[in-house]
């Protein structure tokens, strides 16, 4: 029996380490999945249905299908406007919580393939993802549990006729690299209990290097608001035990937790616009290149990603006002990051978050910039492949002769960018004053910010 044992224990380790479950006496580390999926920082997400033509949020499922007519429908537009924006992935809302479906699915005439648009033989979800294979962004889907059009809603054959639904996305358009599970529903919803371990089962079996959204995983979590926030203190670990889809704490999901014992990070969904969807009135209402970019320090600068709504308009198009928006943004961020002012230092500045210098508790790390430089942008990365250490820091900077205080921290994870008044000084030190041991610190940079900002 002894060597069975053994075996069974190195499968349920095994299963354990590719679920993001930490090993007793480690820390939680992500999974290859989960390690592709940070680095790509901006993603995008393309609200677009029914709801674009009626000025809804959200459809009751009683639209009539003729409704959808995009007809100077371009997929290709979005997606190179993305893609010149630095966006590395688009998630279409296949289907939102009225039902309509944007791909002719077999299972429900409430589609595309009901509508005016293409003499009922388009499909716009094989358009975004040929539009993808095409420009080199990863593709994603977005498929609402909540249902309020099909009658099976509220019975058992839901789940199954979901999960048809979702077989046909994840078998018919190549490679998907998140799937979002939107937990939303209303309050006179009808009762549906969601078969979420099947849903996740067939995801794993059709598409295993996809990312699954829900609140609180299992890959990737809700950052706990729309508004474009993560935590200042934002961990990447949670426990997710009894954390049920649309049950967990916002709070809690918006800081991570540093016990947590499963590696869950934080995807921050906001939209370019008020709404999710699109409407003519909001045509002024468009964040600015600006505002966008204050988004990306409050996300991605605070360890979890950027998933940033743009939704085409009637006409199935990107408006004017939002490519403007975008295309400022990806400006801004390119004139601030453009040159690392940081003296070349093995280990520190090779953009590889494999290469890293351990750097203990209260040890003080000098960064040296070849000369007075002024600057008031600091990057910190760590080396997240073997888990997030860093709990807080400061930083220090040499005014000529002596050291100053500059700015305090806390988390790091896969990124923490601190911003500041500018200062000019020829070296900093780096303390990190709390961690979950030694600290694999994989970049450091420091920058001046464009005049935009």
């Amino acid at each position: 029996m002894k060597p069975l044992r053994h075996t069974t224990l190195a499968i349920i380790s095994l299963l354990s380490s590719l679920l993001g479950y930490a090993q007793p006496g480690t820390l939680p580390k992500p999974t290859p999945r989960q390690l592709a999926w940070q680095p790509m920082e901006t993603t995008a997400f393309l609200h677009f249905t029914v709801n674009t033509y009626t000025d809804k949020e959200w459809g009751d499922g009683t639209e009539s299908p003729t409704i959808f007519n995009p007809t100077k429908l371009d997929a290709r537009q979005w997606i190179k406007a993305l893609k010149e924006a630095g966006f590395q992935m688009a998630i279409i809302t296949a289907k939102h919580h009225d039902g309509f479906c944007l791909w002719p699915s077999k299972m429900t005439a409430h589609s595309v393939k009901s509508s005016p648009w293409k003499n009922g033989k388009g499909d716009v979800v094989k358009e975004v993802a040929d539009a993808c294979r095409e420009f080199g962004l990863k593709f994603g889907v977005y498929l609402s549990p909540w249902d309020r059009h099909e009658p099976r809603y509220g019975t058992a054959s839901y789940n199954d006729y979901y999960k048809s639904q979702l077989r046909e996305l994840l078998t018919n358009y190549g490679p998907v690299s998140e799937v979002w599970f939107d937990g939303a529903k209303g309050d006179n919803a009808k009762d549906m209990t969601y078969d979420f371990a099947g849903y996740w089962a067939l995801v794993r079996e059709l598409q295993p290097n996809a990312v699954m959204f829900s609140d609180a995983g299992p890959d990737v979590r809700w950052v706990g608001n729309e508004s474009g926030n993560a935590g200042e203190t934002c961990w990447s670990t949670i426990n997710t035990e009894g954390l049920a889809p649309g049950k967990a704490d916002p709070k809690y999901l918006n800081r991570g937790d540093p016990t947590g014992k499963q590696w869950v990070p934080a995807e921050t969904d906001v939209s370019i616009r008020p709404g999710w969807f699109y409407h003519a009135t909001e045509d002024p209402k468009v964040r600015s290149g600006k505002n966008l970019v204050d988004l990306y320090y409050q996300s991605v600068g605070r360890n979890s990603l950027l998933l940033l709504n743009i939704p085409p308009n009637r006409d199935g198009l990107f408006s004017e006002p939002d490519m403007a928006s975008l295309k400022e943004f990806r400006s801004i961020l390119d004139e601030t990051f453009k040159q690392n002012l940081v003296a070349k230092q093995p280990y520190l500045t090779d953009k590889k978050l494999g290469t890293f210098t351990t750097v203990s508790a209260n040890q003080p790390l000098t960064i040296e910039l070849g000369g007075d430089k002024s600057f008031d942008r600091i990057a910190i990365q760590e080396n997240i492949a073997n888990g997030q250490r860093v709990a807080s820091g400061r930083v220090e900077y040499w005014d000529g002769s002596n050291w100053k205080s500059l700015q305090t921290f806390t988390t790091v994870g896969y990124k923490r960018l601190l911003r500041f008044p500018a200062v000019t000084s020829s070296k900093l030190r780096l303390f990190i004053t709390n961690a979950n041991g030694a600290v694999q610190l994989a970049e450091v940079g420091v920058f001046k910010a464009s005049v935009r900002e």
